[in-house]
């Protein structure tokens, strides 16, 4: 039986050594590109398969990413918020460019994340990703901080904590949608979503629309705000409340296009008309929002771009580079539901 090619052998043909060998095929920017595309034409020749549990032994790496899901609620059983479906399929291409595996797991299964997964050499790093209750969880992202863990995490900017998050500008996205409410000629504007530090998000949002009424000389009317999180129904039932309210209002702005989904159904029962009485607009630009009737103008977070992000910041950190927390910015997609 023929012996199977080894690394050497590689190495002997190509005239570098071992190590230049195994990160040529990882595909390391340490190797000039011309050897690495040398390298890896012998070892297709060769017809050589990394033995990667011999490599990860040697390196005391998994080439693995942990993907903590955050559990949503939900109208089904999925328990994942659809926005973060998208951003998902990006982390999943871009760990396969990287040549690393993607291990998902719900964070509820435990309360002792580093050793589950970077501890027990599962994994190399988490990404946190989903919404939950910020309060909730600040004390276990403290405790990954004490232990030294590699994780970077999907959401808006902590301020207390030295964690490094990638997230979208939802400061600058929740003054754009409310600026565009009031240059349609809108003058009560609602806001349906939570406006406290549990969905941090949603605060930004809601503080960004408070700062473009503010510099519309507009003012900003706490009867207009009704807690929302996450979901149709909630968005729905704080629409509900809003009608029932007796506040006048001739706009909503949605902290995320699901509420906005809801709230469109409660104001379709009430026969109130969008856009013509009232004009809504959500935030996310998730995959349904473009199919509603009217179709829904959001705020577009760019989910590939997001999930290239999150996967080349946590190698980087991994590799012990600086870095450092990015937001994304917000790009408003105009529909019909604010009007022609």
């Amino acid at each position: 039986m023929k012996e199977k090619s080894t690394s050497f052998d590689i190495a002997y043909r190509a005239g570098v050594s071992q190590s230049t060998v195994s990160r040529a095929l990882r595909n390391s920017p340490l190797v000039n590109e011309a050897t690495r595309e040398k390298i890896q034409a012998i070892a297709k020749e060769l017809n050589y398969k990394v033995d990667k549990n011999a490599s990860n032994l040697r390196s005391q790496q998994s080439d693995t990413i942990a993907l903590l899901l955050f559990e949503d609620p939900t109208n089904d059983d999925s328990a994942i918020n659809p926005f973060f479906l998208s951003m998902l399929g990006s982390i999943t291409r871009a760990c396969s460019q990287k040549g690393y595996d993607l291990l998902v797991s719900f964070q509820q299964a435990s309360d002792d994340w580093h050793a589950d997964f970077e501890d027990s050499n599962k994994a190399d790093g988490l990404i946190l990703l989903g919404y939950g209750d910020y309060v909730d969880y600040e004390e276990k992202l403290v405790k990954l901080l004490d232990q030294g863990t590699h994780f970077v995490r999907w959401g808006a900017e902590v301020k207390n904590l030295p964690l490094i998050s990638v997230g979208c500008d939802n400061y600058q996205g929740g003054k754009e949608m409310t600026e565009h409410l009031i240059k349609k000629g809108r003058k009560n504007l609602a806001f349906l979503g939570s406006a406290s530090t549990h969905a941090p998000e949603f605060f930004e949002r809601y503080k960004g629309h408070c700062q473009s009424l503010a510099d519309n000389n507009m003012a900003v009317n706490q009867g207009l705000q009704f807690n929302a999180l996450y979901t149709e129904e909630a968005g729905y039932q704080a629409a509900c409340q809003l009608i029932s309210s007796g506040e006048p209002f001739d706009a909503i702005c949605a902290a995320c296009d699901l509420i906005a989904i809801g709230a469109m159904r409660a104001l379709q029962e009430h026969n109130i008309d969008i856009p013509e009485q009232v004009a809504l607009v959500g935030f996310d630009d998730i995959a349904i929002a473009s199919f509603t009737f009217p179709a829904l103008t959001t705020v577009k977070q760019d989910t590939q771009l997001a999930g290239e992000l999150l996967v080349n910041t946590l190698l980087a950190m991994i590799s012990g580079e600086e870095v450092k927390t990015t937001l994304i910015p917000p790009e408003l997609v105009i529909r019909k539901s604010c009007g022609s």
